[in-house]
């Protein structure tokens, strides 16, 4: 049996779903912040201290990146999942073998997406068409950035077997300390060393390390957890449970790709605006990312939850908590999307003090604030799937609401019309189309369990 007396792991297959939700995604609400935090410090100190082509050189790489660090987020979704249902199914055995397999899948994992991401670097950014005088101090970053793809892979791993059970606190201590240590080298390394777009990449690299060490200590050490302690001794790789990680993780790591590709072929529709236009979209893009994750909790939540009462066999509460953590991502989304729309100005003048910039920004965001609390009930629904042990066929809706929608829209609507606001309304038409497949998906998926 599993232990559950300890102040760190929880049974969230028992108690109120309202409170028990809540609490557990609040912790990472702010942890999920202090990771934008990562990058938004660089296009801030970039934009204060280096100037607007060094911004736009920063920001027109951030779909690109998000296409390898998605892929590492959605196998720490899986290792979370699969945990998770270990947990909730009482399987000791099990559980300890799903920790140490996941691990030597996420390192093996990170060091792949590094070599691809270093040598591909200026191919990939030519591919999405970067602007001439950008591309080069986006190489630069995109480089230095890819050296932190193993220890980024470490914290998620850490960060997913924490979550699943239960335990959101101490991730959130140590992207506390991680993000101030990154904020403070980016000012060394961008006002002292004069490093420009290279400082800035290299404070994201050691912050990721500094996480991911500090995200493995309590696994390691084993305290508080139950049953769940981490060993080098213990290194393996379980087949049926490697592939039940991968089944789960490769294809919402997938997912989170094919929006970037998707978000891709749309920053090679901002490319074809002047420079203003590419650094203020950068700007904007950074405070959509603040509304994402934070309501990125609740579908970690979502998946957590469903997850161990999937592996214990309490089905109504599966429904419930996928109800419970829609509606607060849906509340969050609308308060934050609404509060970054009317404070625009002040919250863009953190990146830029270019007023043309800020204009810019302002085309973004009069349409992302009405577009993001659409977008919980594709996400959180996707998460709810991945609880379940769901996750190709949503991955196939996705390709086909948010990429090949996307796509269809940029050379249709977007070419017609040309105008930046034209652009960005495809997020809440392909948002809603997957939306509505998604759900169609789950509830086929609920009946049958």
């Amino acid at each position: 049996m599993l232990r559950t007396n300890h102040s760190y792991d929880k049974d969230l297959t028992s108690g109120p779903l309202f409170k028990g939700i809540l609490f557990y995604g609040i912790p990472l609400i702010f942890s999920n912040l202090l990771q934008v935090l990562f990058n938004i410090s660089d296009i801030a100190v970039i934009g204060h201290f280096a100037g607007s082509l060094p911004l736009g050189s920063v920001g027109s790489t951030s779909q690109l990146l998000f296409i390898f660090t998605g892929l590492l987020m959605g196998l720490g979704g899986g290792i979370n999942v699969i945990v998770a249902y270990y947990i909730g199914s009482k399987s000791k055995n099990d559980l300890d073998q799903a920790i140490h397999s996941s691990f030597s899948v996420s390192i093996i994992m990170g060091i792949i997406l590094l070599l691809l991401g270093y040598f591909l670097a200026r191919p990939l950014l030519s591919l999405i068409k970067t602007k001439a005088q950008l591309l080069d101090q986006a190489v630069i970053y995109f480089k230095i950035y890819m050296l932190g793809m193993p220890g980024l892979a470490l914290y998620n791993y850490g960060n997913a077997v924490l979550s699943a059970a239960g335990d959101t606190k101490r991730p959130l201590y140590y992207l506390t300390l991680a993000g101030i240590i990154n904020v403070i080298l980016n000012l060394f390394f961008v006002i002292v060393c004069k490093l420009s777009c290279a400082g800035v990449a290299l404070a994201s690299t050691i912050s990721q390390y500094i996480s991911a060490i500090l995200v493995m200590i309590p696994i390691i050490r084993g305290r508080d957890l139950g049953d769940i302690k981490f060993t080098f001794k213990k290194l393996t790789f379980n087949r049926q449970i490697t592939i039940h990680i991968l089944k789960i993780g490769i294809p919402s790591g997938m997912q989170n790709a094919i929006f970037a590709l998707a978000n891709t072929f749309i920053q090679v529709g901002v490319n074809s605006f002047d420079s203003i236009m590419v650094a203020g979209t950068a700007a904007g893009s950074n405070l959509d990312n603040i509304i994402y994750s934070a309501m990125n909790a609740f579908y970690v939540a979502c998946a957590t939850f469903i997850g161990q009462n999937y592996g214990a066999g309490n089905k109504r509460r599966i429904l419930h908590s996928m109800i419970i953590s829609n509606l607060y991502a849906f509340i969050l989304g609308a308060g934050l999307s609404t509060s970054m729309y009317i404070f625009g100005p002040q919250c863009l003048s953190l990146f830029t003090k270019d007023p043309a910039v800020i204009q810019a920004g302002m085309m973004r965001l009069s349409v992302m604030w009405f577009s993001y609390p659409i977008a919980t009930f594709m996400d959180n629904t996707i998460a709810a799937n991945r609880g379940l042990g769901k996750t190709s066929i949503p991955t196939l809706i996705v390709f086909i609401g948010s990429c090949l929608f996307r796509i269809a829209w940029v050379y249709t609507i977007f070419a017609w019309f040309g105008s930046i606001q034209s652009l960005f309304l495809l997020y809440i038409f392909s948002w809603s189309l997957t939306a509505l497949a998604e759900i169609i998906y789950f509830i086929h998926q609920y009946k049958k369990i």
